[in-house]
């Protein structure tokens, strides 16, 4: 498991394409965070490869502007990321989605969580989006940073997912006018 400096500042920065490097890294932080209990799509066994793929897909979806994908660095090195999801049916071109939101938990507590969503509302902005939505488990640490940040919860849904060890998570939808 990587470390990554205490007190090195995160630089943020919107993907405009996705090299391999970058592959390997941000599947790196999404098998931590599969790992690490997040419900965030994925059942184990979840592998390195299958982050990649993951993310290979996403790749594409930057690629057709379908999608933007915001990356955190530490010294370098992708410590966490979120994505826009841009591609709306023709009366919604104003909404976005906002996509898992992940840090690696060796990188967490130092305000990059907040700082990507910070970043994915600019570039929201710049895409000529005013009204994003997204979803994430109740009672998870990102429930607490998205009210923090002044999204307004709409409510939640039992039973929703499951948690990478199988027992049921809890969905709350959030949404936030910018």
């Amino acid at each position: 498991m990587p470390t990554f400096p205490e007190n090195a500042p995160a630089d943020i920065s919107v993907a405009t394409s996705v090299t391999a490097t970058d592959l390997a890294q941000l599947a790196e932080v999404l098998v931590d965070c599969v790992a690490g209990g997040a419900s965030v799509s994925f059942m184990p066994p979840f592998e390195h490869e299958d982050g990649k793929a993951f993310f290979t897909k996403i790749a594409g979806e930057v690629a057709r502007a379908e999608a933007a994908l915001l990356v955190a660095r530490v010294d370098g090195r992708i410590v966490g990321t979120v994505q826009l999801g841009l591609a709306m049916p023709p009366n919604q071109p104003h909404r976005a989605d906002v996509r898992k939101l992940l840090v690696h938990r060796s990188a967490r507590g130092r305000g990059i969580g907040m700082a990507l969503m910070t970043a994915a509302e600019d570039a929201a902005r710049a895409r000529g989006r005013t009204l994003l939505v997204l979803d994430t488990a109740l009672g998870d640490n990102a429930e607490r940073l998205y009210t923090r940040a002044g999204w307004s919860r709409v409510g939640v849904i039992p039973h929703y997912a499951l948690f990478p060890d199988g027992s049921w998570c809890d969905t709350v939808y959030f949404w936030k006018q910018i």
